[in-house]
């Protein structure tokens, strides 16, 4: 049945084009603006990860608007990651130990196309572009937009406005600068920045490199990683600092020395990559920040959902799968207060606030794992734990990566906390000969338990007292 409220979505990426079809198929009468042009008609990759990490998280949103046949169509599995050293050796790192527990590289632009054609098909949403927003009036309701073709002013009143537009979000901009409520805001960026690349594929359209793994190649503090396309090609992505380090995004200004970096440091990708240097100079250099702010509401108004409630850095392969989770729990707290927006939007912020936060730790701790502990021996041997104990008790045993990553029926929050604990344990216990790799898988287990328990319980005590 058809609601009476209009809503407003201001921004039409991954989280806005998901949100504006699940209101659609609620009925809601729903206008999505965006300021860029349509990415169906012209490539606006420029600048944008051209491919993603889909896993459960996300799965778990696609199921819901029932679309998981057509966009299985669009992914790749990637079972694990393939580590390349300086050699040109290779190891591949499963990501699960248990069967059938992988992630998917899928094309942004592909999505994103598929969750506006779903939409635009409802009679009750409609989609614009090329239409910037300038600011929100949020207590009056009032979105206030430019049209970039022609420069015409607009105004659009609606019920409701969801600000889905991405980190450089109006709307979060507006609560910010109105201070007509106590908002705080947090923006920090890592010392390092990316850069795309491409590993095009072979005259016969074949895969230069092994398909349905993450390749990546760790450097210490820096690294570059690369994922499988539909078309043959992989997706390299630089990871340097801007400013530190013999080599970095400030002092790679040629292309003998850009050259000279590659074949140093990725000697093997250097030799699938014959259009390096015309990327690398071609392509733009981009930060990587993590947003934070609170409260994501104003009253029963408008709402923040996706990067513009909570970016992260893209090392754990969530940031996607993150702004779907927000949809799909957004979605669980309408049923729940009968039509109070501002019941809805309050209970809501605060149950999601807690794991939006621990993705974006999560996120940056593995920055730190992916760049440098991968290729450490005894993180290694920790992996090789991990999956016997997941292949051997996999209703029991999950790491940290698949409580975050395969393990969707818990928050985020949760999986940090036990998937930390874990990770000390086994770590302690290798360091300090506790655990022996060549002892049965069951006693293992008992041992990590323990001692997982007993950071738990440590961690749990020494919190201080609520009043």
């Amino acid at each position: 049945m058809p609601k009476q409220e209009s809503i407003l979505i201001i921004g039409a990426g991954l989280c806005g084009s998901l949100l504006a079809l699940r209101l659609g198929q609620r009925g809601f009468r729903v206008r999505v603006i965006e300021m860029r042009q349509d990415l169906r008609k012209v490539d606006i990759s420029a600048g944008r990860s051209i491919n993603l990490a889909f896993s459960n998280r996300g799965l778990k949103a696609i199921k819901m608007v029932g679309l998981e046949s057509k966009v299985e169509s669009l992914c790749i599995p990637m079972h694990g990651r393939m580590i390349h050293d300086i050699e040109g050796n290779t190891v591949l790192s499963n990501y699960s130990g248990r069967e059938n527990e992988f992630i998917n590289s899928i094309s942004r632009e592909l999505l994103t196309a598929l969750l506006l054609d779903e939409a635009e098909a409802l009679d009750n949403v409609s989609i614009e572009f090329e239409k910037r927003c300038q600011k929100v009036d949020f207590e009056s309701k009032v979105g206030f937009f430019e049209d970039t073709t022609t420069g015409e002013a607009f105004e659009v009143s609606a019920d409701l406005i969801f600000g889905t537009d991405g980190a450089g979000s109006s709307l979060r901009k507006s609560y910010f600068q109105e201070r007509k409520f106590l908002f705080s805001f947090s923006q920090n960026y890592l010392t390092h920045g990316y850069k795309e690349l491409t590993i095009q594929p072979t005259k016969n359209g074949d895969f230069r490199a092994y398909k349905n793994a993450l390749h990546i190649w760790p450097r210490g503090d820096f690294m570059i990683i690369a994922l499988p396309n539909l078309d043959g090609s992989f997706t390299v992505t630089l990871f340097l600092s801007y400013e530190s380090g013999a080599y970095n995004f400030n002092n790679l200004t040629t292309p003998e020395i850009v050259t000279e970096f590659f074949k140093k440091e990725f000697p093997d990708a250097l030799d699938l990559m014959p259009d390096l240097v015309d990327e690398f100079f071609e392509n733009p250099t981009a930060p990587l920040g993590t947003v934070k702010c609170f409260p994501w509401h104003y009253k029963g108004n408008s709402l923040l959902l996706g990067d513009a409630a909570h970016a992260i850095v893209p090392f754990y392969g969530q940031g996607m799968n993150c702004s779907f989770e927000d949809v799909v729990e957004f979605d669980a707290f309408l049923d729940t207060h009968d039509g109070n927006w501002e019941a809805t939007f309050k209970a809501f912020e605060i149950h999601r606030k807690v794991d939006t936060d621990a993705i974006a730790d999560l996120a940056i701790d593995n920055f730190h794992e992916m760049k440098d502990h991968i290729a450490n021996p005894i993180f290694q041997e920790k992996r090789k734990i991990e999956m016997a104990l997941e292949a051997e008790f996999p209703e029991t045993y999950y790491s940290k990566y698949s409580l975050v990553t395969f393990k969707e029926t818990i928050g985020y929050k949760e999986a940090m906390t036990v998937g930390r604990a874990q990770d000390k344990a086994i770590l302690s216990m290798l360091s300090n000969q506790k655990i022996d790799p060549k002892e049965s898988v069951s006693k293992q287990l008992k041992k990590i338990q323990e001692e997982t328990n007993s950071i738990l319980s440590e961690a749990t005590i020494s919190k201080p007292l609520k009043h």
